[in-house]
């Protein structure tokens, strides 16, 4: 699976939209929280650590928690907003680090160099 993360917060996003919409959830909205909180997790899992992953997965994490601050204990727009800009400026930043490699193959490729420093391809 190659960088996962936008196809699984977008899947994420439009299903749980669509199930609210449709009225199909509960109107106790955990399984939107959830739902996003756990495409966050996903992305971190499926795609690991890479520069949109590094994005992506905390992006959903924060609006799943805000999300559940918002419905069950009344947090306003005006602290939910600087929260997520926040949120996406610093993992934008973070994402920028050349230490987070682009996609999988470039870390198993960074992995590989590391193991055999003396191959200048990470070839063995």
């Amino acid at each position: 699976m190659r960088d996962a993360g936008l196809p699984i917060a977008l899947l994420s996003l439009g299903i749980a939209w669509l199930l609210d919409s449709l009225h199909w959830l509960p109107d106790i909205q955990w399984v939107w929280v959830i739902g996003l909180v756990g495409a966050g997790v996903a992305v971190l899992f499926l795609d690991g650590v890479t520069k949109s992953s590094i994005v992506t997965g905390p992006i959903l994490i924060v609006v799943g928690v805000l999300s559940f601050f918002h419905q069950f204990h009344g947090l306003g727009w005006r602290y939910i907003v600087p929260v997520m800009l926040i949120t996406a400026g610093a993992t934008l930043l973070a994402a920028r680090s050349p230490a987070i490699p682009a996609s999988r193959a470039e870390r198993r490729r960074l992995k590989d160099s590391a193991k055999h420093p003396d191959q200048p391809d990470g070839k063995a």
